[in-house]
């Protein structure tokens, strides 16, 4: 496994749309290895094939469970080749950030509720229901599979740690 570099917004490749991938062999696995490596270094929930520079419809989400003080008991990981949001209902809209725009958060409205398929590993066919933070990571990840970034969804986007409001407030 090995380190990738995270292409960062304004670079061409993250406003193209990747290619299907056409057969799960050992260099795709050699890749997702690769991305959960560099997703997790960078402390991300996931991270699109874009977004390593391959044009290529695989991402990987890993997503953590908490106990009652907020500490991580546990995360689910979820690699994806060629996803198909199949369902998706719901809404929730809640700050969102993005490994390819660093520093800066948005406010994104997506379903709070989605069912995607695609395959695995291995080859085989999967499907998994996401709610909540899993359905936003689906559906974000899935949107840089198309060329579409988070920022081009989201209001209010501003450096992390600041309040929009505020600035707006000082600004009238």
């Amino acid at each position: 496994m090995a380190l990738r570099l995270i292409v960062k917004e304004g670079d061409p490749v993250l406003r193209k749309k990747s290619r299907p991938v056409k057969e799960v062999n050992d260099r795709i696995r050699m890749i997702l290895d690769d991305m959960v490596e560099t997703m997790r270094d960078a402390q991300g929930v996931g991270l699109a094939g874009p977004q390593v520079g391959i044009l290529r419809r695989l991402f990987v989400v890993e997503i953590p469970t908490f106990d009652e003080e907020g500490n991580i008991i546990d995360t689910t990981l979820y690699e994806l080749i060629n996803p198909e949001i199949i369902e998706a209902s719901g809404e929730q809209t809640e700050e969102e950030g993005c490994l390819s725009c660093p520093g800066l958060t948005g406010t994104v409205t997506r379903p709070s509720h989605v069912k995607i398929k695609g395959l695995d590993r291995n080859g085989n066919e999967v499907v998994y229901e996401g709610v909540g933070l899993t359905a936003k990571a689906f559906c974000h990840e899935n949107d840089h599979l198309d060329g579409i970034l988070y920022i081009d969804k989201a209001t209010n986007v501003h450096p992390v740690g600041e309040d929009p409001e505020e600035e707006e407030e000082d600004g009238e």
